[in-house]
């Protein structure tokens, strides 16, 4: 397991889920893409890491955030383990209220403060988690609590994973006079089922199907004539091929997700990364390509003849339109294209340091179909770390 806005961190941006990537919240963690047996760990793990994010359109810087997070695993008495992370997100900038435009008045900053922990206990072929995780900043609180099951095949060459997970998130915003949300509450169950198998000493395979119910407070308070339905129901499928090239000491990890919502969003997402060994370094370039179709109540922009947006006959479109209605970016068409590059070097056996630098560009043009007409927007992202096993 990982910090928790380390695994998102792709999610946030790609699934609609939050403009600031490690502001998000996962539900269940990561299925690892291993086949192994379930005993505990022999070794504890400690990891500090130190992550920064930015994110503009042309000619403006918008949102920044500053991201310290600690993580730790541990093996507790003789079959069971405990895994633990916290992080803190300073948060600054401008905020968007349409379309990701940001008004004379949108300044804003934040601090929001997430743990999370998990207590596994482990069998010989199996193991059962139960984990807690907790978020808070001054107009957003989550509380999730989840279990999750793994076994695997006689052979070791197969595991399943299922999981379960709900959530509980108080929205309490009163900044905002537009469109307030006092004392709002949003709840969510998630469903996952995985298999990993490993089909030969080189390859694995995963398939991942997760299930995810929300209903209650759906709308962005900060966004302009924002009305959402109160529920948003999704499937996503998410299959991984890992090939290990033994003549290189290399790795090709692959994947492709399928998302699809009530919102009437459909998502594609297909990533690679190639991890190379090299002495102490791993090096690990990587690229990502995302599309989304609209949802299906997002309000188009109304643009000029020079391809500006016009904010008042956009308003004035929202306003015709009626409810539901978003002018929020994250439900427009769009592609997507993430560029990043990991390299961790090995100090002893006991202690590696890694950086890690992604760069995000959107683009209205490179959706799958038609995009929404938007401007660009791009994010960078930048992490470095510290793991320690003792």
């Amino acid at each position: 397991m990982v910090p928790v806005w380390v695994e998102v961190a792709v999610a946030a941006i790609e699934h609609n889920t939050a403009v600031i990537v490690m502001a998000a919240s996962a539900l269940l963690a990561a299925v690892p893409l291993a086949v192994q047996a379930e005993g505990a760990p022999e070794t504890a793990t400690l990891s500090i890491k130190y992550g920064a994010y930015e994110d503009s359109q042309p000619g403006l810087e918008r949102i920044g955030v500053r991201s310290p997070s600690v993580y730790v695993q541990t093996p507790v008495a003789e079959n069971w383990s405990f895994e633990g992370s916290w992080v803190g997100d300073s948060v600054s900038g401008a905020s968007p209220r349409m379309y990701d435009l940001v008004s004379s008045a949108s300044k804003m900053n934040d601090y929001r403060k997430a743990a999370d922990a998990k207590l596994t206990r482990h069998f010989d072929r199996a193991s059962l988690s139960a984990s807690v995780a907790y978020s808070d900043e001054h107009d957003y609180t989550s509380k999730t609590l989840g279990v999750q099951g793994r076994w695997s095949s006689d052979d070791n060459n197969t595991t399943w994973t299922v999981g379960h997970a709900r959530s509980l998130d108080r929205i309490d915003n009163t900044s905002n006079g537009v469109n307030s949300a006092i004392d709002e509450r949003k709840r969510a169950s998630e469903y996952l089922v995985g298999w990993t198998h490993a089909l030969t000493a080189q390859d694995l395979v995963q398939a991942n199907l997760t299930r995810t119910l929300a209903q209650g407070y759906m709308n962005d308070p900060y966004k302009t004539l924002d009305a959402r339905p109160g529920y948003r129901n999704a499937w996503v499928m998410l299959l991984r091929w890992n090939h290990h090239l033994d003549g290189r000491d290399a790795a090709l990890r692959s994947s492709y997700r399928l998302y699809r919502d009530t919102y009437g969003v459909l998502a594609h997402t297909v990533s690679l990364e190639w991890a190379q060994s090299m002495g102490q370094w791993t090096l690990t370039p990587g690229v990502r390509y995302h599309s989304q179709g609209a949802a299906d109540f997002f309000v188009p922009p109304v643009l000029r003849a020079d391809g500006s947006i016009d904010q008042g006959g956009s308003i004035r479109r929202a306003v015709a339109q009626g409810k539901p209605r978003s002018m929020d970016q994250r439900l427009s068409a769009y592609g997507a294209v993430t560029v990043s590059f990991k390299a961790a070097y090995k100090l002893s056996a006991q202690d590696t340091v890694d950086v890690k630098v992604e760069r995000y560009m959107q683009r209205s043009g490179w959706a799958l179909g038609t995009g929404s007409g938007l401007g660009p927007f791009n994010a960078w992202f930048a992490q470095v770390g510290w793991s320690h096993r003792f």
